[in-house]
């Protein structure tokens, strides 16, 4: 499994250098996944401009990712999709819990955003938590 990865202090953005992800790919792939998660990652960015193609095994691997991500109170995005990608995500009706976006840059803002609204809502829950002290 061939890829690039990119650590950033509030995600870390892989990029797949592979045309397919399938089962022989996916597992190194679920292995990266859980060894960032040990590691404290809680927001992956998934560049997958280079995949053109992924199976069932493939998908199991993102959705492993996805609920990694959220466990810790962090968000999987995927970017860059092909039209493979995109249908296989809409037939398994995944398109309500994967959250996709056109471009890298784009997935940055948004994890920014999400952190943002995270610390906030925490914000907001201690000051709740005190008044009722």
């Amino acid at each position: 499994m061939r890829f690039e990865k990119q650590i950033e202090e509030k995600f870390t953005v892989i990029k797949l250098l592979e045309e397919k992800l399938d089962a022989t790919k996916a597992p190194a792939l679920k292995g990266e996944f859980i060894m960032l998660n040990t590691k404290g990652v809680r927001n992956i960015i998934l560049n997958l401009e280079q995949v053109l193609y992924t199976d069932s095994s493939g998908l199991s691997a993102i959705l492993t990712a996805n609920r990694l991500c959220r466990d810790v109170n962090g968000s999987l995005i995927l970017c860059s999709i092909s039209s493979h990608i995109e249908k296989l995500i809409k037939i398994s009706q995944l398109e309500n819990t994967l959250y996709v976006l056109p471009t890298v840059e784009e997935a940055k803002e948004a994890i920014f955003m999400l952190e943002l609204e995270r610390e906030i809502d925490s914000e907001e829950q201690d000051q709740t938590e005190a008044s009722s002290l």
